[in-house]
């Protein structure tokens, strides 16, 4: 039976793990199949400086002005849904802002939220900002620092050392308490960081379908993924040094294929990412 059979909880965390919104839009793709529910969240003034993650306004369905807190919320699926399909009633989200101060205090309150609803293993999703091209398919990596997880799905430990996101932190706390936890990270084209990617997106929920042994409805993620790709080959046609850039990509690309290389050059890129980014004024290391 798979580590990922009992009460999995899918996490991700909108900000510095979330290259292109890639993550975080894989979370929100699941949570409207799920018609999911609010359980449980933290209260936004522990955590957040909302002069660096600002709250945001809009009209509600009677035309009221209604402001939207960063937060993070625990949501498991809604009645109907779980009564036809059972099987989808296991699944827990977790998704929010990374926060912004009190990080132990917040995991601990994330830690009480696992245990409430008896989750017994978490997918953590990221995304990366890295040299891909676009042209290619979008590489996710999978790391873990439990041995069993490792063992069912053939994966090695991370050997990063450096700054961290909070889903390090949250992942070694679930490792000291037993908690198996996977750790999925996309690799998102870093000359198209401004904008989301669906294609990542949708490499991310092939990845949790693999892992979860279930399947989610795609709807237009395929189609997205296809118009933004061609959009990037539209600006590249007209920019001859865009263009020139992205060949080399590719060339680099397709030289490291193999299976043996493949895996040690994401791993150069999910260390030269997390490096790169720690060297930027907190205002510019997103995504």
């Amino acid at each position: 039976m798979s580590i990922f059979s009992g009460r999995p909880l899918i996490v991700a965390f909108e900000g510095w793990n979330d290259a292109a919104e890639s993550a975080s839009s894989a979370v929100k793709h699941i949570c409207e199949q799920l018609n999911v529910d609010v359980v449980a969240a933290v209260d936004p003034e522990d955590y957040f400086d909302f002069q660096f993650t600002r709250p945001t306004v809009a009209h509600d369905q009677n035309g009221e002005r209604e402001i939207t807190w960063p937060s993070a919320q625990m949501c498991s699926p809604s009645v109907e849904i779980t009564a036809a399909n059972p099987d989808l009633g296991r699944l827990h989200i977790l998704l929010g802002t990374e926060p912004s101060r009190r990080w132990q205090s917040f995991t601990a309150e994330i830690m009480e939220m696992i245990e409430d609803r008896e989750i017994d293993s978490v997918i953590f999703l990221g995304a990366m900002l890295a040299d891909v091209p676009h042209t290619r398919p979008i590489n996710v990596m999978t790391t873990s620092q439990n041995a069993a997880a490792r063992a069912e799905l053939g994966v090695e430990r991370s050997q990063y050392e450096g700054p961290i996101g909070i889903l390090s932190v949250i992942g070694i706390a679930l490792e000291k308490v037993g908690i198996p936890s996977i750790a999925l990270w996309a690799s998102v084209p870093h000359y198209v960081h401004n904008t989301p990617s669906p294609k990542a997106t949708l490499a991310l929920l092939i990845e949790i379908e693999k892992v979860l042994g279930m399947q989610f409805e795609h709807g237009t993620l395929g189609d997205d993924a296809f118009t933004w790709e061609r959009g990037i080959d539209e600006v590249a046609e007209g920019d001859e040094e865009m263009a020139g850039y992205i060949g080399q990509l590719e060339k680099t690309r397709d030289e490291v294929e193999s299976p043996a290389a493949s895996g040690d050059a994401l791993a150069m890129e999910f260390e030269k990412y997390l490096r790169s980014t720690d060297e930027k004024p907190d205002d510019q290391a997103t995504n």
